[in-house]
């Protein structure tokens, strides 16, 4: 089953959803379509065919909350946001570091929150980057929400491109 965009009133994209909750949402009239694509999928039942299009959008605003323009920490979000290359080395990542450790009083959170490769990760141990010397190649920040949650969608439709936010 295919992917379609799913925009606000507002044309901000939201989020993917499948076909079928594309179509539901046309046919209970919360939703119109924008695109369909150059071979359309077709839904048919007794008395209804309907065509799947690639983007709708909402006839109602929904307002996102202010928490939903942060993602979420993940290991993998972090990896992603550091580009798999260790803070310390710019070697490649796979692992989490704390830059204050969480047994010193750090918090798992993004201004907090490293990629390293396991051999830093092993030698910094629980102790503070001024103990050992060390220092961070780039500083930790918190990745922009809206771009962001687009950023790892793989094989975006062309159609999607205009209603999609461009990294900056």
């Amino acid at each position: 089953m295919g992917r379609v965009l799913l925009l606000n009133a507002t044309y901000e994209p939201l989020q993917l959803v499948s076909e079928r909750r594309a179509v539901v949402l046309m046919l209970a009239g919360r939703a119109e379509s924008v695109a369909i694509d150059e071979t359309p999928t077709v839904f048919h039942s007794v008395r209804v065919s309907v065509t799947v299009p690639t983007i709708i959008r909402l006839h109602d605003y929904i307002r996102l909350p202010a928490a939903a323009r942060i993602p979420p920490l993940t290991r993998r979000a972090l990896l992603v946001r550091d580009g798999f290359r260790c803070a310390y080395c710019l070697g490649h990542a796979d692992t989490v570091d704390h830059v204050i450790p969480k047994s010193r009083g750090g918090r798992h959170e993004w201004m907090n929150v490293v990629a390293a490769c396991r051999r830093h990760n092993t030698l910094k141990g629980d102790r503070l980057l001024d103990e050992i010397g060390w220092r961070l190649h780039f500083e930790p920040r918190i990745p922009d929400g809206l771009w962001w949650r687009w950023r790892s969608v793989p094989d975006p439709e062309p159609s999607w491109a205009p209603f999609l936010p461009r990294a900056s």
